[in-house]
C-alpha cells in the first residue's frame, strides 16, 4: 500500500510537471486558511522531521525515488543494490537548466519544513511531520545552490529565478498550504494574491 501510494502521487506530480499545469486550480489563498501572527509553541529542529525515509522498505529513500521518478533517462546507482543513484538528467524547473550528475541536485521542498513548523506544524505529530517531509506532491528536484538560496524563505521572499514558472511555483505553493491547513502570513498572502492576478 505505502509503495501504491507513493507511486500515484509521483504520476500526480510528473503529469502536473509535464503539462505545466497546476495541480490544483486555485487562483488564491481561501479565506479559511488563518493568518498566523503567534509564534510557534516550539523551536524549530529538522531533526524532529524525519525525511529521505524509505517507506516502502525496497531501500530506495524519497530522494532516490525522486531522482528515479523525475530523471528524463534511465539512472546509473552506485552499485548493483540499486539503492542509490549517482546520474541521471534531471531538468531544473527553478533555472530551466539541466543537470546529469545526482550530487549536483537537492530535492527541495516547496513549502519549507521550517517554514510549515512556523506555521501550524509546530502542533503536529512526528507521524504528521514525516508524512509532510516525504509528500511527493512538495518534492521537486532542482540544482542544489538554487535550492540554498531559498532556504526557508516564502513566495513574497524569494522566487525562483525562472520567472515564467513562477504562477506554477505559487499554485503549488497554495495547494500544499491548503492540503495540510497550514497558515498564512500576511505578506505571504499579498504576494500571493498579486502573483495569481498575473496568471491564467
Amino acid at each position: 500500500p505505502l509503495k501504491h501510494s507513493y507511486i500515484v502521487s509521483m504520476i500526480i506530480v510528473i503529469l502536473a510537471t509535464i503539462s505545466g499545469c497546476a495541480i490544483e486550480k486555485r487562483a488564491a489563498p481561501t479565506e479559511q486558511q488563518p493568518i498566523v501572527t503567534a509564534a510557534p509553541l516550539s523551536p524549530y529542529n529538522r531533526k524532529e522531521w524525519p525525511h529521505w525515509v524509505d517507506a516502502d522498505l525496497d531501500c530506495q529513500n524519497t530522494r532516490q525515488e525522486m531522482l528515479i521518478a523525475f530523471s528524463r533517462i534511465a539512472v546509473t546507482f552506485k552499485n548493483k543494490k540499486q539503492c542509490t543513484v549517482i546520474r541521471g538528467e534531471w531538468f531544473d524547473v527553478y533555472t530551466q537548466k539541466i543537470f546529469t550528475k545526482a550530487s549536483d541536485v537537492d530535492i527541495d521542498h516547496i513549502v519549507p519544513l521550517a517554514h510549515a513548523h512556523r506555521h501550524g506544524a509546530d502542533k503536529w505529530t512526528r507521524h504528521q511531520r514525516r508524512q509532510f517531509a516525504n509528500d511527493f506532491e512538495n518534492l521537486v528536484v532542482v540544482n542544489d545552490a538554487t535550492n540554498q538560496s531559498k532556504g526557508e524563505q516564502a513566495p513574497h521572499e524569494w522566487l525562483p529565478p525562472r520567472k515564467d514558472y513562477w504562477c506554477e511555483y505559487g499554485r503549488r505553493w497554495i495547494y500544499i498550504k491548503n492540503k495540510y491547513r497550514l497558515g498564512y502570513d500576511h505578506q505571504e498572502r499579498e504576494a500571493l494574491n498579486r502573483l495569481a492576478e498575473t496568471c491564467h
